[in-house]
């Protein structure tokens, strides 16, 4: 196969119009011409860091909406359906993505359960963690026990061995981690980080040996804070998602998108690509080609390097997508999941004064971050008065419910999501994934709580006259669907959610990370509200000011 385009070579960083020679899926020639060529060739996009449970999608359907949007591999790490089934799940990743051609390379789950004041539905211990690296997983996943790290856990620096001894990199999650945190954590063998807020903390980071990886997904956006490490650590940036939701993909674009950000902040292309290609190529060492001679034909083309609009998408010399349709066949796949939990009823979820003017913590949300604040509330009930949420002032009831075996739901108030009537709720609730619920009062909690109970998983949202779901029966995380009818019931369901008032961009991610137990600052898991900073459980009451 010939093709005829305006080559971009990193290597040399030029371009120049030239005929590139693929054959059995390699790039065999690049030669010079003369040519006039309306488009460009480059290598395949790379996500450096992505939960793709987080796209509602199992693995084949994700890759059937990202393809077309010019990647051609992404480094994925399956803690959110190990963290529901374990080792089992992660099988289940591998052999479905197995089925297409988007090279997905899954690392081993490092923290399942992330932390045990939580309840999941499986743990992976380092026997586990030895076996997918013997089966050729090629890095251990974000290790976000940065306490066990620091501290000197035993199972934690088992782990940690492991990857050193089958030679694979340790990403790493240290939200704020800085000092001789930081050093001692680094030590521990990390290489990478998404977790940093600003440019202060990545090149903290990298002064310790941690590269960052800037995110901006569908919740976490810090592309915006952190795009000058462009320039400023080019062999230590990568770009990555983390978690996207199907509709921003279709909308948007995946990899492309961060390119198109940062294109539109003066970048070269040649300056993007360092951070979106070599520097995870390099980094994981992937079997990606990056259009040099002798590599795996991946690349794409496109119409320009303004708009950087992808016109077609090859892997392994095959055109797998053309203008923005993939090209290759989905299969039926079967659905397993974890889901023992009965439904409640409203006397479940009442909060109690425990005295006069009781004091509440209440946890304070951030739009477009996972980092939360802790908000106290003065109240003025009585004794023994039924504490309700107080819609007026956005102090909202939340509501986090055990999904393995029956327990008695944990509850907790929630600020600055704006809700004016009706509830919402998710099976899809980092890390452990029980559900978590939102709400202006207990009935429309309860309503949607056992919506997403009697589905065995989903995402729900309801008021008085209507209730609208989204069924995820795999794991009750993902959908076996084409991500386009996902994204038209999610772009519902946020649309009815923001006209009950809602004030988030992206309710449903935000809400998922409520739980998430190792983001500061106050967090709420299935065992209670959590204060991140202290890494311990503590209490909805204040005792004292």
């Amino acid at each position: 196969m010939r093709i005829e385009s305006n080559y971009v070579d990193l290597v040399n960083k030029s371009i120049y119009p030239a005929e590139i020679y693929i054959e059995d899926g390699r790039v065999q020639k690049v030669l010079k011409t003369t040519g006039n060529y309306s488009n460009y060739i480059l290598p395949g996009l790379i996500d450096s860091h992505v939960h793709i449970e987080s796209s509602m999608l199992i693995p084949s359907r994700f890759a059937d909406l990202v393809v077309p949007r010019g990647t051609v591999g992404v480094v994925s790490d399956p803690h959110e359906i190990a963290n529901v089934l374990g080792i089992d799940g992660v099988k289940y990743m591998n052999k479905d993505a197995k089925k297409v051609p988007l090279k997905c390379f899954f690392g081993v789950p490092s923290c399942v359960p992330a932390t045990d004041f939580e309840t999941s539905g499986s743990r992976i211990d380092s026997s586990e963690v030895e076996e997918l690296l013997k089966e050729g997983a090629m890095f251990l996943a974000e290790m976000m026990n940065f306490p066990g790290v620091i501290h000197g856990d035993k199972k934690v620096l088992k782990k940690l061995s492991l990857a050193k001894e089958y030679n694979v990199p340790v990403d790493g999650h240290a939200p704020g981690i800085l000092g001789d945190d930081l050093r001692k954590y680094a030590q521990g063998g990390i290489t990478t980080d998404h977790e940093s807020f600003s440019i202060e903390e990545a090149l903290e980071k990298v002064s310790f040996g941690i590269k960052t990886q800037i995110r901006e997904g569908s919740a976490a956006r810090n592309f915006e804070a952190l795009h000058p490490l462009i320039r400023k650590s080019p062999l230590t940036t990568m770009l990555c998602t983390d978690d996207s939701h199907p509709d921003l993909i279709i909308e948007k674009g995946h990899i492309d998108r961060l390119v198109r950000l940062a294109l539109n902040k003066g970048y070269s292309i040649f300056e993007i690509y360092q951070t979106a290609v070599v520097n995870p190529v390099e980094h994981y060492k992937l079997p990606v080609g990056l259009l040099k001679e002798g590599d795996a034909a991946d690349f794409i083309l496109v119409d320009n390097l303004e708009e950087f609009n992808i016109q077609s998408t090859y892997i392994d010399g095959v055109k797998v997508a053309e203008n923005g349709i993939s090209l290759f066949e989905l299969t039926d796949v079967s659905a397993i999941n974890s889901f023992n939990c009965k439904a409640i009823s409203s006397k479940d979820i009442k909060v109690i004064a425990p005295t006069d003017n009781a004091i509440l913590r209440v946890i304070e949300a951030e739009e477009g971050e996972l980092l939360t604040k802790e908000y106290k509330w003065h109240t003025t009930y009585k004794k023994g008065n039924v504490i309700d949420a107080d819609v007026a002032n956005d102090l909202l009831k939340i509501v986090v419910i055990n999904r393995y075996k029956d327990a008695p739901p944990v509850v907790g108030f929630i600020k600055n999501f704006g809700l004016k009537g009706g509830a919402l709720a998710s099976s899809v609730a980092h890390d452990s994934h029980n559900i978590v619920a939102i709400g202006c009062d207990d009935d429309q909690l309860v309503k949607a709580i056992n919506a997403v109970i009697d589905s065995k998983g989903g995402i729900v949202a309801c008021d008085d006259n209507e209730l609208l779901s989204l069924e995820l029966p795999v794991a009750g995380l993902m959908s076996a669907n084409k991500g386009e009818e996902v994204a038209v019931k999610y772009t519902r369901l946020n649309q009815f959610v923001q006209q009950m008032g809602c004030k988030m961009k992206a309710p449903f991610m935000t809400l998922a990370f409520m739980p998430l137990l190792v983001i500061p600052s106050l967090k709420i898991g299935d065992k209670g509200l959590f204060d991140v900073n202290t890494f311990s459980l503590t209490s909805l009451f204040v005792d004292e000011e």
